[in-house]
């Protein structure tokens, strides 16, 4: 999906608490770079809080003055300088503390959705991505150069992009989103006057100052994120710096021994703008959230916001109301966030995840980027995310589970009651020591809630009950009662870590679940383990190994779902799949996956849609360099695979490509023209399931005419009305076509032709012309030897599709061990001479080709003896086609070959089989459409293969965009078939129109600059207009208001300048079809 054009971001920081996430942070950035979320120029940073307990307000200075010094060396100064922050767009977004249900923090916790919206490449989605979206896309488009900040600790959501003013703005502007008073008091409102300026921040106010905060819609705007400081700000912010006791705010007063100032972005820097806050508040936090130490540190405080109020003091604060935005705020309650990811999933169930029984999953459950394997159920309202799990396992409504590997899940946590229970697996770091280590909550769990509080619970339940079942003591999960240490579940050591034995695994904490059949010995082997408290674990985690292990599911869950879809014949795009893989350095074992399931399949539909999936992986890793992917596709190194992919041998072929492409990954140009082999490949499988239409060819005996003696055949043009590009391979049997045409004679004329006999020397003459049997323009071959017939696969050779319809007939076997002469003896009683003309110019789009084969072929049945109904000659020009290696559908040859109006149509499966329905028309209706249709040759021609090739690569890729418009073409032949059962040409003229759109939409290119004119000068005269056949050129078909149009349209276009050489042609509607006449003189 095409997105709006966005901010071009300078710079796109983002913070943390912790130095060890610096590497982890900084390569999640630059995997959405590379996946086109953040803009491509923009220069990315991490940048760890120099001290503890920083707030959003030192984290913010601080982040500024680390993007002005990347920006300042940028630019070639020796010196930190304000300068660069001109015309820079820096955004600035804090990741905040640590949140318990996810140990990368709430920026990257996985939402039950993809990023298909947000770009091109399959990955997960943050609320990181949800606010890089939000705000590179609706909410700072237009706004000048200046400096965004925001909290990742939220999910915003906005129906439409606000309508914001930034003409002449300086200042500030903060964007808030409704809530209502009872959400409001656990929160930040603003007060504002009637000019949205704002004049006071109440956080946790009383439910009557809050209310006074209401807009007209009864609402309250909530401090809800994004705030944007103008370049005139941000220069007076970013000076604060070198100012005593702000300094310390930076990893310069860090380094200079300056004790640590916590200062808050809303309730220290924005605050000191607000109208209606005196200095004397201001300065002594005497607010509501607001920190007022005591003694040194509040000291510091006071004389920071002293700095704050003299330097920024006077800048004007304004607020932008989103009335239609949604605000959540990610707090600690486990019930909130098992209900905000199962809430969100109501789209689907599984999110980047694979599973073997999703029958399993029940309504209203979530699993994200998980593996399943077995019988896992999981119930309504549970969550699964970063899994690996194997059955049989039954998770109960309620419960959220995380980061399980396959080695903990089985057969731990099949004796464990999980119902509402959460349960995490947690990567830490312990000095040079790595493992993973596991917690247990329960769903309504209060985590900061302390132990006396008589609503605390654990695991659901009272710590009193807690104590009773297990026999731990207060004094042992806090130390004794009245130390400084804090109380509360967050903080409780209860979770062992190491034992004497080793590390303790999932089994140790399902203990304290009450779990039955467990290997833990109770509560004595839990007081001898090393434990820590999920706020210790929070600190320890390895964030790094934590997003490592993300990312193997990820992939191998990728990997697993191609293989479903393809074996499944799912319409679902593995391109984004693709992308992500090859961004991901996943390429080689996705390349694996694939070899596999092509070469284990054994439906040549499925594996040449593999084929093309590896192509599309090769494409990929080119990186759009190396040329276009359409191209020649018969490199000699390839013809050893391609020789076995011809004797059916697909286990075989596929091994020899796999073999080759090792020899083509070294360069671009090398993987584009390995791209296109692999489509060669599998353009050898489409041939051969086509060929399965070979069943239907059923010719007769009958009597052979006299040596010499002529069998001419003509037929009439096809002229395409609707449902075209459904009849091609591999969409007609794998989708199901239905194609709408009529035949036609153009300027009166039936304009292909053929003629054969049999003549007394055993061998072929081959005779061709284009521009009529009597042009000048003439090709002759003959052939005496089989080798002379071996090109017949070449569709440029010189009489290849005669020799090619010599073979399909079944007159001539090659290769065989019998030679030419023998055989045509045999079959003819002696050679034949055989004859093709067409009056259409080459690339027409009037399905001269296929109509031509048609011919050739009767002449050829008929030469010999043999008996035939339109179906095999329908039939057998698809198979002449994939001896020809042109491919193709089969509409052309039903166009031509039946006479008027009729539906074709092909089921989606194999054997392929084409079946026709003449149409039954009202009384005159064919009169009218002789007076009303008219050909316009537009003088551009472009061979469809061109287009085809495109077409098919689109089809394989199953963009939704392209299955879509291919069910939109069959419902639109449906749709056309009853407007001429009806006589309606309005309704005809509609589905012509409606055609051509689809034709545009199926193959970029097809509609040349001038034809564009062309249709568009035409416009007031139609009813409808298409080019005929794939187009890119060739004949425009129109259906004209009123009858018998010739004269004017050629006046509109003659008018019309720089259309070139056009010409117009009447048309008549042939009822006939193809004709067959045997001639009594043996004279040439």
């Amino acid at each position: 999906m095409q997105r709006p054009a966005g901010v071009q971001w300078t710079v796109v920081a983002l913070t943390c608490q912790h130095r060890d996430s610096e590497y982890a942070f900084q390569r999640e950035l630059e995997c959405r770079q590379r996946r086109g979320l953040i803009p491509q120029g923009a220069l990315l940073l991490t940048v760890s809080d120099p001290q503890d307990r920083l707030g959003s307000g030192g984290a913010t200075l601080n982040a500024l003055l680390v993007a002005a010094e990347h920006l300042s060396a940028q630019a070639g100064h020796t010196v930190v300088t304000a300068d660069v922050l001109e015309n820079a767009h820096v955004l600035i977004l804090h990741m905040g503390r640590d949140f318990p249900f996810d140990g990368c923090g709430r920026g990257f916790c996985w939402l039950p959705a993809g990023t298909a919206d947000l770009g091109e490449v399959e990955g997960p989605l943050c609320s990181l991505d949800l606010l890089l979206s939000c705000l590179t896309h609706q909410i700072a488009p237009g706004s000048p150069p200046g400096v965004w900040v925001s909290g990742t600790d939220m999910l915003l959501h906005i129906r439409t992009s606000p309508d914001i003013s930034w003409d002449g703005f300086s200042g500030v502007r903060v964007f808030s989103l409704p809530g209502d008073v009872s959400y409001a008091r656990n929160h930040g409102v603003y007060l504002t006057d009637k000019q949205g300026t704002v004049r006071d921040i109440i956080y946790k106010g009383p439910a009557d100052k809050i209310q006074a905060c209401a807009w007209p819609d009864g609402r309250v705007p909530l401090v809800s994120g994004p705030v944007f400081f103008s370049r005139e700000v941000a220069e007076r912010l970013l000076h604060t710096h070198v100012t005593p006791p702000l300094d310390a705010c930076t990893y310069l007063g860090l380094d200079s021994g300056t004790p640590a100032v916590q200062l808050s972005l809303f309730l220290d820097i924005l605050l000191c703008l607000a109208g209606d806050v005196c200095e004397e508040d201001f300065v002594s936090g005497n607010r509501q959230g607001s920190s007022c130490s005591q003694g040194q540190q509040g000291a510091a405080l006071r004389n920071a916001r002293t700095v704050l109020w003299r330097e920024l003091r006077g800048m004007e604060l304004t607020l932008a109301y989103v009335p239609d935005g949604c605000y959540d705020y990610m707090t600690l309650s486990g019930d909130e966030h098992i209900g905000r990811l199962t809430e969100r999933a109501l789209g689907g169930r599984e999110t980047l995840s694979h599973t073997e029984n999703p029958q399993l999953l029940s309504d209203g459950c979530c699993v994200i980027n998980s593996i399943l394997e077995g019988k896992v159920s999981v119930g309504s309202q549970a969550v699964v995310q970063h899994c690996h799990l194997q059955g049989p396992l039954v998770i109960q409504s309620g419960c959220l589970l995380s980061g399980i590997d396959l080695t903990s899940s089985a057969p731990s946590l099949q004796h464990a009651p999980l119902s509402d229970i959460i349960i995490q697996g947690h990567h830490v770091q312990l000095g040079d020591m790595r493992l993973r280590v596991f917690t247990v909550l329960g769903r309504h769990d209060n985590l900061e809630a302390s132990p006396a509080d008589r609503n605390a619970t654990f695991l659901n339940h009272g710590w009193a009950e807690f104590s009773r079942r297990t026999g731990i003591q207060a004094g042992e999960l806090w130390g004794e009662e009245g130390g400084s240490a804090p109380r509360s579940l967050l903080d409780a050591r209860l979770f062992p870590v190491f034992e004497p034995g080793g590390a303790v695994g999932l089994g140790g904490v399902l203990w304290l679940l009450g779990a039955a059949g467990g290997t833990w010995g109770g509560v004595e082997q839990w007081r001898a383990a090393w434990r820590l408290s999920l706020r210790d674990i929070l600190c320890y985690t390895d964030q790094q190994g934590e997003l490592g292990w993300r990312r193997e599911l990820f992939f191998g869950g990728a990997r697993r779902r191609a293989k479903d879809t393809l074996l499944g014949r799912r319409d679902q795009s593995l391109l984004p799949l693709v992308r992500a893989a090859v961004q991901g350095g996943q390429q080689g074992v996705l390349l694996s996956t694939l070899d596999s399931v092509a070469a284990d399949c054994e439906d040549p539909g499925v594996a040449a849609r593999t084929l093309a999936c590896v192509a599309d992986v090769l494409g990929c890793m080119a990186g759009g360099e190396g040329g276009l992917r359409g191209g020649p596709a018969a490199n000699p190194a390839w013809s050893p695979a391609f020789a076995l992919l011809e004797k059916k041998d697909l286990p075989g072929g596929v091994r020899e490509l796999a073999l080759q492409r090792k020899n083509w990954l070294s360069r671009p140009h090398l993987l584009v023209r390995a791209a296109r082999h692999y489509e060669g490949a599998g353009q050898i499988l489409i041939r051969q399931a086509v060929m399965s239409a070979q069943r239907f060819i059923t010719p007769g005996r009958g009597e052979a005419p006299p040596v010499g003696a002529w069998v001419e055949v003509d037929c009439p043009a096809r002229m395409d009305l609707s449902g075209g590009w459904s009849d091609t391979p591999p969409i007609t049997f794998e989708r199901g076509g239905a194609v709408v045409n009529v035949a036609v004679r153009v300027d009166g004329r039936r304009p292909i032709g053929a003629r054969a006999r049999r003549i007394r020397e055993p061998r072929l003459l081959l005779v061709s012309s284009s521009g009529g049997r009597d042009c000048q323009f003439t090709t002759e071959t003959v052939c005496e030897t089989l080798e002379d017939l071996q090109d017949y696969y070449q569709p440029h050779a010189p009489g290849a599709l005669l020799k090619a319809a010599c073979i399909c007939s079944g007159l001539v076997i090659c290769p065989s061990q019998q030679p030419l002469g023998q055989q045509l003896m045999e079959r003819c009683g002696g050679g034949l001479e055989v004859h093709s003309w067409s009056d259409l110019p080459h690339g027409s789009g009037l399905g001269t080709s296929s109509i031509l084969a048609g011919a050739v072929l009767a002449a050829l049945y008929s030469c010999a003896g043999l008996t035939f109904d339109p179906s095999s000659l329908i039939h057998a020009v698809l198979y002449l086609e994939q001896l020809l290696t042109t491919g193709g559908g089969w509409q052309d040859q039903v166009g031509g070959l039946v006479g008027g109006v009729k539906l074709g149509r092909s089921a989606a499966a194999l054997p392929l089989r084409v079946e026709v329905e003449p149409l039954a028309l009202p009384d005159g209706f064919i009169h009218t459409l002789n007076q009303h249709l008219l050909l316009l040759y537009t003088g551009k021609t472009r061979l469809a293969r061109n287009l085809l090739q495109d077409v098919v690569r689109s089809w394989y890729s199953r963009l939704p965009s392209m299955v879509e418009n291919t069910e939109g073409l069959v419902s639109n032949a449906q749709d056309c078939a009853q407007a001429c059962r009806e006589g309606s040409l309005e309704r005809l003229g509609a589905c012509l129109d409606r055609y051509w759109q689809q034709k545009r939409a199926m193959a970029r290119g097809c509609e040349p600059a001038a034809v564009r004119a062309m249709m568009a000068a035409l416009r007031p005269l139609t009813l409808g207009q298409t080019l005929a056949g794939a187009g890119g050129g060739g004949f425009l078909c129109l259906l004209t208001r009123e009858p018998r149009q010739q004269d004017r349209v050629q006046a509109v276009l003659s008018a019309t300048q720089g259309l070139g050489d056009f010409s117009v042609h009447t048309v008549e509607v042939d009822t006939q079809g193809i004709s067959v006449r045997h001639s009594s003189s043996s004279s040439d």
